[in-house]
């Protein structure tokens, strides 16, 4: 039988799977980029190809003994493709110096191949890019104490908790403050973690072991002793100055990985960058980062707007208000119970707050004006524009929670008491006020305060009695002496004033509640008085984010701030910002100058 032409061109490649297909051997596949990658010496192509010598043979009908050739062989040979596999006629072997021209010519073109092919990439999961090492943050101690939940606030990055993090932790731990409650919190977190899992503990510990997805890091806790040097005017006893070496010996024990301080303490962070060693503040308690960003509750309308969206606007009177429906960019920008307004010289004027949003157009409903003195509210007008939306907001039953901000003098606590009269003595829509507010004094503690719980709350209440004071003068002005007295026992008489310590498990009915200076309370504190609400209650919560005593609370970790954040847009509450003092005119140019 005459052997097969000579090949003109390589062999075309097979598909994977193809040579099990057609031949039908139990072989294992050979894929394209291994078959096509001419990485074997030209003696071994050789040997492959000239292994007819000593061949698995099988005989034909006519007794010719034919050659099966390996699947390497099959896929290296210069033959066709068709011919090598499907034919029966034994494949010849190729020339030593055909066989080393095909091989080069293979890794030139492989060459080629590689270096046009772009750079393979880290593969992605979640949050983590696997191309790199994951970060070492060690936790000071004052974050867990601040909040017992930071472990599983790193992602993907490892938490390294020095010993000494641990002693200070197990000594905070007693008490009935919220830095003790934290403590004890932070504590029940690491046993549980060390509970769920069985390995070393050594080799770290698995955050989303007991259920935190959102952590793919690891826990390691300092179980021996570790060298570091620093400098000799650093006291060696001091815990926090344990925890800067610790910190120090981590980043010379892995070079490779970046390892960082987090702490609450700011000395403790301007030392650490002082020793050359990367620091920084626990930034996961923040709403926001810029108190200007904060949701203010009103929204200008732009001075063209009825230029633009004049003929598409829809109007209807309903009793006493009317609504205005509108559509557009703007419409997508609003908010459920957001004030806008309309100021321009020469055109109508327009207050109104948003009651509906749905398929990109909003409800304007107009707003009752609480300055005219028809709509006086316990013998209080607003005076100013912000005012107003407030008053709407504190006499709208459909609302349950109301924030105010502002600075001092705005009439945030007069306002909020004027409409709780109202409503729980004139409309009987409430049993009576519950007032209470964050005990944190502004200056050094002048000791325990004797009495009952009402008589310790009443230092605290100051800015109570100043404003029933001017509530009550005002409403019984004409009734003489006898008559302001009455009025103001009747006004005592449905006033509480409770502390917020022993707020825990308690529910408030058809309760009028006003939370005054909240920007000095935790977002976990927030949550609880908040949570207290029952069937019928009503909470304002009211505070002045630049006046924040509380130790580790900023103007964006306030739980004001949080609370104000999280409830935007929410059809039954509201929020407004009072910008203009109306107490004097010395309180409002200090407030700005000092």
């Amino acid at each position: 039988m005459p052997l097969p032409p000579a090949p003109t061109k390589r062999a075309a490649m097979l598909p994977r799977g193809a040579y099990r297909q057609t031949v039908g051997e139990d072989e294992p596949d050979e894929t394209p980029a291994a078959a096509a990658a001419p990485a074997r010496p030209p003696a071994r192509s050789t040997r492959k190809s000239s292994a007819t010598a000593a061949p698995a043979t099988s005989a034909s009908a006519s007794g010719t003994r034919r050659t099966s050739a390996a699947p390497t062989a099959a896929l290296l040979s210069p033959a066709p493709a068709p011919l090598a596999v499907a034919a029966p006629a034994p494949v010849p072997a190729p020339a030593p110096a055909a066989a080393a021209a095909a091989a080069a010519a293979a890794a030139a073109a492989a060459a080629a191949k590689r270096s046009a092919s772009p750079a393979p990439r880290a593969t992605v999961r979640g949050k983590r890019t696997t191309g790199g090492p994951r970060k070492m943050f060690v936790l000071d101690t004052n974050v867990l104490l601040h909040d017992p939940t930071s472990l599983f606030r790193f992602e993907e990055h490892d938490i390294f908790l020095p010993m000494v993090v641990l002693e200070e932790l197990d000594g905070h731990k007693k008490g009935m403050t919220e830095v003790a409650r934290n403590g004890r919190q932070a504590s029940r977190t690491l046993d549980a973690l060390v509970a769920a899992q069985t390995a070393d503990i050594a080799e770290g510990l698995k955050l989303n072991a007991t259920g935190h997805v959102a952590a793919g890091g690891c826990l390691y806790f300092q179980t021996e002793p570790l060298d570091y040097d620093l400098p000799a005017s650093l006291p060696q006893g001091k815990a926090d100055n344990q925890i800067l070496g610790v910190v120090a010996a981590l980043r010379r024990a892995h070079p490779s990985r970046e390892v960082v301080l987090v702490s609450k303490d700011i000395n403790m962070r301007v030392k650490a960058r002082a020793l050359g060693l990367a620091a920084e503040d626990y930034q996961n308690d923040k709403t926001i980062d810029d108190v200007d960003l904060l949701y203010t509750g009103s929204l200008a309308l732009p001075p063209d707007f009825w230029n633009k969206a004049g003929k598409k606007v829809e109007s209807w009177q309903s009793g006493a208000h009317t609504y205005y429906r509108i559509g557009g960019p703007l419409a997508a920008q609003l908010m459920i119970n957001q004030f806008v307004y309309f100021e321009a010289p020469g055109e109508p004027s327009l207050y109104a707050r948003v009651t509906e949003i749905r398929d990109r157009t909003a409800v304007l409903e107009t707003l009752k004006d609480y300055g005219s003195s028809r709509n006086t509210v316990w013998g209080v007008n607003t005076r100013n524009r912000e005012q107003n939306f407030a008053m709407n907001l504190l006499m709208d039953p459909d609302v349950d929670f109301v924030t105010l901000t502002g600075t001092a003098g705005t009439g945030k606590t007069l306002m909020a008491l004027a409409a709780g009269l109202t409503q729980v003595l004139d409309e009987r829509r409430y049993t009576e006020i519950i007032m209470t507010r964050a005990t944190v004094s502004v200056g050094e503690d002048i000791g325990f305060l004797p009495g009952t719980e009402e008589e310790k709350m009443g230092p605290w209440m100051g800015a109570l009695d100043d404003n029933l004071e001017f509530l009550a003068k005002g409403d019984g002005g004409n009734a003489g002496e006898w008559g302001r007295a009455a009025t103001n026992e009747l006004i005592r008489s449905r006033i509480k004033i409770k502390s917020m310590n022993f707020m825990r498990g308690r529910t408030f009915l058809n309760k009028y509640v006003i939370i005054d200076e909240a920007q000095n309370l935790t977002p976990k504190q927030m949550k609880t008085l908040i949570t207290r609400a029952g069937p019928g209650t009503k909470i304002i919560c009211m505070g002045n984010l630049a006046q924040i005593d509380t130790p580790y609370l900023t103007e964006g970790s306030s739980g004001l701030t949080y609370a104000v954040d999280r409830f935007k847009g929410w059809p039954h509450s509201g929020h407004i910002l009072l910008a203009r003092g109306e107490r004097s005119r010395l309180a409002d140019f200090a407030s700005e100058v000092l």
